[in-house]
């Protein structure tokens, strides 16, 4: 094993540098993660632009990495080698002892870290991981493909199974971009009719091309309405953060229809209340997931054929890759990859 290894770290908020850093020891009930890939998210921003300057060494960001374990601290559950492939989302593993835990809920542990906001990411060709947050790895998926689905998958293939629709119900996914490419393949294999919601024309034949039976351009209609018209729909999964544009949509809702939130945001969401109470309508916030739910995206991934849609770049091009990624010029997922090219 090399002493050390490559790493993108933000240096300063807004900005990632490239350095070398000493390779580190996994400690008890951790791992040593060769990195093969990373993808990056539009929730790195946060991780990036927020930056404790302070923080010594700086940060490192990422939380879609795939690789395959290089060490393995003392006290690790033996269903882990070395050699294995295994992935880490944005949740760094669940502490096990807390009351949440305790019910089996590890995706709202309160005691574990967010990877590469307040624990080292996979910007780096070496990364440490609780073992409580390992993912295995499906030989069918290569680890470029396989990133994206520990964030983008994991969190709109469970808010689709928690948005109360059924085979044949109308399904609108509002935001046809990182996590929107990826809830509409799902929703179109789980059965839904499938109504794409986006800005302009330019992405319709994205849209329609992934899974969506109808797109609604809401520069030209008023697509509540249009939902409305159809029926209603029974689950609006929507994966961006601007209120204003997912309060206008909400009345498109059918009576018990369920508005699953992903996009987060601080910014308050107006709704009525009367709309939501004479329709027994609801509004839920849903989290990525826990491991094993995250080996069950995988798995249905390679099931349906599913695949995010990637560009990639090595990683000393990390901070190109994130600028592309902020502009919005990117369809639909950046990866960053750990061989150069």
């Amino acid at each position: 094993m090399k002493k050390t290894y490559r790493a993108m770290q933000v240096t300063k908020p807004g900005f990632l540098e490239l350095v070398d850093r000493q390779t580190p020891a996994p400690g008890a009930g951790e791992v040593l993660i060769a990195v093969e890939a990373c993808g990056i998210c539009g929730a790195d921003t946060g991780d990036i632009e927020g930056a404790d300057p302070a923080l010594q060494p700086p940060r490192v960001p990422g939380h879609e990495v795939v690789g395959r374990i290089a060490a393995i601290g003392s006290g690790t559950p033996s269903i882990w080698k070395v050699g294995q492939r295994v992935g880490v989302g944005r949740l760094g593993g669940h502490c096990n002892e807390c009351a949440q835990c305790r019910r089996g809920q590890f995706q709202l542990c309160q005691n574990q870290p967010f990877v590469g906001a307040t624990c080292d990411g996979g910007y780096a060709e070496m990364m440490l991981a609780r073992s409580t947050a390992l993912v295995s790895i499906p030989d069918e998926l290569n680890a470029e493909e396989a990133a994206p689905i520990l964030c983008a998958g994991i969190a709109t293939f469970n808010a689709l199974k928690k948005s109360g629709a059924q085979a044949g119900d109308i399904v609108a996914v509002l935001g046809i971009g990182g996590l929107g490419h990826m809830a509409l393949q799902y929703a179109y294999r789980m059965g839904f009719k499938v109504v794409a919601v986006g800005r302009g024309a330019d992405i319709a034949e994205d849209a329609l091309a992934l899974g969506a039976h109808v797109y609604i351009d809401t520069h030209k209609e008023d697509a509540a309405a249009r939902l409305q018209s159809m029926g209603g729909a029974q689950a609006i999964v929507t994966t961006i953060s601007n209120p204003a544009a997912v309060s206008a949509l909400v009345p498109g809702l059918a009576p018990q229809g369920r508005l699953v939130v992903l996009g987060a945001g601080k910014d308050p969401l107006p709704v009525s209340t009367g709309h939501l109470v004479v329709g027994e309508r609801s509004v839920l916030g849903s989290v990525t997931g826990s491991p094993y739910e995250s080996e069950k995206t995988l798995d249905f991934s390679v099931l349906a054929g599913i695949r995010p849609r990637i560009e990639t770049m090595p990683l000393e091009m990390a901070f190109d890759a994130y600028k592309k990624m902020r502009s919005g010029d990117v369809k639909f997922r950046m990866v960053l990859t750990m061989k150069s090219e």
